[in-house]
């Protein structure tokens, strides 16, 4: 996938998103409930990390039993990897930080990469082979909102998923800035919740979230697709 097609494809998923629950699945009878609980409260775009073993089963079974959903993989570190990540039916790669050799097989995968970024130097490995679209993590580690601000400078035509860090007290604060395409988290799924399976309280703490996305970004203008 050329440069300009991932740009498309991931401006195409992050505007869908708008927050990307970032997912590690606890038991495998959990998969179907915990998405139907997210999807419920408005959020349909997953990641399903692989810190777990099931991982790849999630993005299996989700690709064949949600359809409806879009379903992107994290915590992938190395081509094989990705390899079985994509083969599981994964639609968009999601790393924690960003390699040569991971941004140069996003260039020959048929799948999109979202590449972790935490400086200025990984932004600019990035860009040298055409990336625009990046993960910042863990974003309140390496700057948060601040690093956000600093970065639009130098990297006018980045758009960046906060993710690390982020919730309810400063997700109003990444909304509103114009290089943020979306933000990830897990704060809708305290393990309390998944522990016990209460699937209500996921669905209302998804709900409560873009609640208060939509009043962090107020009236902000957004940059277009693909600026």
């Amino acid at each position: 996938m050329n440069p300009e097609q991932t740009i498309a494809r991931l401006d195409v998923i992050c505007r869908r998103a708008r927050i990307l629950p970032v997912i590690t699945i606890p038991r495998a009878e959990d998969i179907l409930p915990l998405a139907d609980a997210l999807a419920a409260g408005g959020l349909d775009t997953l990641e399903i990390t692989l810190r777990s073993e099931h991982g790849l089963t999630a993005i299996r079974r989700l690709r064949e039993q949600r359809p409806q959903l879009c379903i992107g993989v994290g915590t992938v570190l190395d081509p094989q990897t990705w390899a079985r990540a994509v083969e599981a039916g994964a639609q968009f790669i999601v790393t924690p930080g960003c390699t040569e050799e991971l941004l140069r097989t996003g260039l020959d995968s048929p799948v999109p990469l979202l590449p972790g970024v935490a400086s200025a130097s990984d932004i600019m490995l990035a860009y040298r082979l055409g990336y625009r679209r990046f993960k910042l993590f863990p974003a309140m580690v390496c700057g948060g909102v601040e690093a956000l601000k600093a970065f639009a400078g130098p990297f006018g035509e980045a758009r960046f998923c906060p993710t690390g860090g982020v919730g309810p007290a400063n997700l109003s604060e990444y909304a509103a800035l114009r290089n943020v395409m979306c933000v990830g988290g897990s704060w809708m799924l305290p393990a309390d919740a998944l522990h016990s399976g209460d699937w209500a309280r996921v669905e209302q703490l998804s709900r409560e979230a873009l609640r208060l996305l939509d009043a962090g970004a107020g009236d902000t203008p957004r940059p277009a697709s693909g600026q």
